[in-house]
């Protein structure tokens, strides 16, 4: 019993700290909101894991998993956005904050009819998106208040968009390995409160590579097929 409730805790916990981001976000603590938002990645990357795992797949494992997500990767992380950069635009800044969770829910519900191609997520995952979004608020001040939107805007057109980007959940780890999940969720947890600002803003970095990846290699494809280069096996 406690092996098949197993993922969706992970999924639950997910939830938990979405929920606890825009709490923060609200209370003006929308930096630790953000790190709420990266361990939140952590636990989401292992549920599918585990299920897999202990043969644990559901429909009902799916359906949590995606409504999780719309919680934590997408209304969170925007919410973290309007509360410190956008709430000055007024209802303009409703607008873009409502855009980033909607195309996240487009993503998720074609995803679940149509999961794309083995080894390929096609569009920009919402989990990276959103963990994208709440680590770029960090650098408001440096980049200023268009660069953020543009910024927001084109990862809202990624996730909704027909750019490949390979699905790193289907690698395989070793099984013994899986204990340390939740020593490396304590570790993160710690380096969180010791580090709240540096922590999320070097994660932001390995993300905001991989968002920029697939756009590369659809680039690439493009150019491809015109002839403008030759033709080679795009690999993740």
């Amino acid at each position: 019993m406690f092996a098949r409730a197993l993922p969706s805790m992970f999924t639950v916990g997910n939830l938990f700290l979405g929920i606890v981001a825009m709490i923060l976000a609200v209370e003006g603590e929308w930096k630790y909101g953000a790190i709420m938002v990266i361990i939140g990645m952590l636990l989401d990357g292992l549920d599918g894991r585990v299920a897999r795992m202990l043969n644990t797949q559901s429909e009902f494992g799916k359906e949590l998993d995606s409504l999780s997500d719309v919680i934590s990767f997408g209304v969170a992380p925007a919410l973290i956005m309007y509360t410190s950069i956008l709430h000055h635009l007024g209802f303009m800044g409703w607008v873009i904050m409502a855009i980033f969770p909607i195309c996240g829910a487009l993503r998720l519900a074609r995803f679940n009819v149509k999961p794309g191609i083995p080894g390929y997520f096609i569009g920009l995952p919402i989990t990276a998106a959103g963990g994208v979004l709440a680590t770029m608020a960090l650098y408001a001040e440096m980049a200023g208040v268009g660069f953020m939107i543009m910024g927001m805007m084109f990862l809202s057109y990624l996730m909704i968009s027909q750019v490949k980007y390979p699905n790193f959940k289907k690698l395989g780890i070793p099984r013994r390995t899986y204990w340390v999940a939740p020593f490396l969720v304590i570790l993160m947890g710690w380096t969180a409160v010791r580090f709240p600002e540096l922590f999320p803003k070097l994660l932001f970095i390995p993300l905001v590579m991989y968002a920029f990846y697939g756009v590369k290699h659809s680039v690439s494809r493009k150019r491809r097929q015109n002839g403008e280069e030759p033709i080679e096996e795009f690999k993740p």
